[in-house]
C-alpha cells in the first residue's frame, strides 16, 4: 500500500482522531472511507448531471 503525507490544522486531526477513536477505527481507515464516499458522491454527481444533460439534449431534438 502506498503512503501519503497531507498537511492539516491540528484542530482538524483532533476532530478526525476523535472520531476514529469513537468508531474503534485507525486515522488512515477513517481517511480511506471518507475519500471513498467523497469519490463515490462525486462519480453520482457527474452521472445526474449526465443524465439531465441527456435529457435536454433529447428534449431539443425531438
Amino acid at each position: 500500500m502506498a503512503r501519503v503525507l497531507i498537511s492539516m490544522p491540528e484542530e482538524f486531526l483532533s476532530k478526525i482522531d476523535e472520531v476514529a477513536d469513537n468508531e474503534q477505527r485507525s486515522r488512515s481507515e477513517l481517511i480511506r472511507e471518507a475519500l471513498r464516499t467523497y469519490i463515490h458522491r462525486s462519480r453520482v454527481r457527474e452521472n445526474t448531471i449526465a443524465a439531465k444533460n441527456a435529457s435536454i439534449l433529447e428534449a431539443l431534438l425531438d
